[in-house]
């Protein structure tokens, strides 16, 4: 196969339908059609969404101002995610887009920490602005110094209204819709895909089709019958509840929660007019009944709704891009949103495509056979990601926790697991998701360190190591006391003038 694409059709809305048409309207206007044919029979998944900051990328390549997206969508700031009882009950920690200073040589941060073990350093998370930031609900955007910001942050959002935003984004921008329920798929001779038959009679065709049909996979999973690799051996929550509730009269937190349960985990989304809640749960080791009675407990406000129940299977079809079909968000594969990952897969998927489309070379089967291993290797190495928080776990008061305490490793998590046990190793892989920050974060955060210390740290003297994490530490708590409370600095942004065009 080697083609260049005049007419690209994607197919479905939603998120991951609106953000393609967004990104190839944008970038190839006058030089490919872009529709997108969606039905108003077919409901999209959209609850409330949280983010990666890979977003922000995103928006700064379409063009979205940032005040205009959090104003559609009933945005709010996101630091990271609060882990409540994943370790043991009443324990928790944070996962956030910062950093924790040097983390090899004799002033690694985390290590002196370690070694000193001094209640008067406080928690490792304390030598993390964003961290700090997040447990006194304070936020700002921060500075960049030469190009460099000080930490990272993502968003939390009403998914159903972000696609609303990117469809009258795309629609202004050269993308057509097309209503319709797509009844019959025209193939062509080498196998790829011809054209739609709508259930009016009409017929649209194109080049390049891009499957964002949700977890129903028109294209690439029924159609061209790409089979599916399934996690559940490492991953088995299969299901989950989503309820919304009213917004309670505490102020927004700039952070999402997890809190592990009985067969799963559940999640709290703060929007600006609402709260976002939903139980994640393994029908194996949970009824559904059981875990909507513990979603409903979990709420902090009056429900808005009833629960909705959600039923998936972690893990993704064998290839990405078969033909002339691509396939980006649910329609390729799902992973738990413990840690917001489903759009962020989306943009890398996305990205990688638009590096193809605005190269000006045609598409060769050697482009073809990269992109799908590059996506097979993000989604493996983000399952890793995951799996890294239920495994540590030293719960063993529910069958899910025994069951994943015991679990037998994918062999690229076990390796890492190994370097970082017996060398204090954050060893990456090459396309990951989650920088060693993040993997220090959840690690440590886990109470799981390495079982030695590592010589090199004996180069600093006690007591400087011990002055610096304490210069360390007054200097992010003398920063945060004087920044704005995340309700008055997401109200100042919400009043400045609109600018996405």
């Amino acid at each position: 196969m080697s083609q260049a694409f005049q007419r690209i059709v994607i197919v479905g809305g939603g998120t991951a339908g609106w953000m393609a048409a967004t990104a190839v309207a944008t970038a190839l206007r006058g030089r490919s059609s872009v529709e997108v044919v969606e039905s108003e029979e077919i409901a999209i998944v959209g609850v409330g969404e949280a983010t990666f900051p890979s977003i922000r990328n995103y928006h700064r390549l379409v063009g979205i101002d940032e005040a205009d997206f959090l104003r559609a969508t009933h945005g709010t700031y996101k630091l990271g995610i609060e882990f409540r009882d994943w370790r043991v009950q009443g324990e928790g920690y944070f996962h956030t887009f910062g950093d924790f200073g040097a983390l090899t040589g004799p002033r690694a941060l985390w290590g002196q920490h370690r070694r000193l073990a001094d209640p008067a350093l406080g928690a490792l998370g304390e030598q993390c602005l964003p961290t700090v930031m997040a447990q006194q609900g304070r936020f700002v955007v921060p500075a960049a110094d030469d190009g460099h910001e000080p930490y990272k942050y993502a968003y939390h959002f009403d998914a159903t209204l972000y696609a609303a935003f990117l469809r009258e984004l795309a629609l202004k921008r050269g993308a057509r819709r097309t209503e319709g329920r797509i009844v019959d798929v025209t193939r062509r001779a080498d196998g790829g895909v011809q054209s739609l038959k709508l259930a009016d009679g009409r017929e649209v065709t194109g080049d390049l089709f891009i499957d964002c049909s949700g977890f129903g996979s028109l294209l690439l999973g029924k159609v061209l019958a790409e089979p599916f690799v399934d996690f559940s051996r490492w991953l088995p929550v299969d299901s989950a509840w989503a309820c919304p509730c009213e917004r309670s009269g505490s102020e927004l937190t700039p952070y999402t929660r997890s809190t592990a349960l009985e067969g799963g985990w559940a999640w709290r989304i703060p929007l600006q007019n609402r709260t976002g809640h939903g139980h994640v749960f393994s029908s194996r080791h949970i009824d559904a009944d059981r875990a909507r009675e513990q979603l409903l407990q979990q709420l902090d406000g009056k429900p808005l709704a009833e629960p909705r129940l959600l039923r998936f299977t972690t893990g993704h079809r064998e290839r990405f891009w078969v033909h002339n079909v691509v396939a980006l968000g649910l329609s390729s594969g799902f992973l738990e949103p413990l840690e917001s990952t489903s759009i962020f897969l989306i943009q890398s998927g996305l990205g990688h495509l638009m590096e193809r489309l605005t190269s000006g070379q045609p598409v060769d089967d050697a482009s073809v056979d990269d992109y799908n291993s590059r996506a097979v290797r993000e989604f493996s190495r983000i399952r890793d990601f995951i799996v890294l928080h239920y495994c540590l776990t030293a719960r063993r008061d529910s069958a899910l926790w025994r069951d994943m305490a015991a679990l037998e490793l994918p062999d690229t998590l076990a390796f890492k697991l190994e370097a970082w046990r017996r060398l204090g190793l954050l060893h990456l892989q090459g396309d990951e998701g989650f920088d060693e920050h993040s993997w220090l974060a959840v690690l440590t955060g886990l109470q799981h360190w390495p079982e030695r210390t590592d010589p090199v740290l004996e180069e600093l003297a006690p007591e400087q190591a011990r002055q610096a994490l304490l210069q360390r530490r007054q200097a992010i708590a003398q920063s945060v006391a004087r920044l704005p409370s995340h309700d008055a600095f997401l109200a100042q942004v919400l009043q400045e003038p609109r600018r996405t065009t």
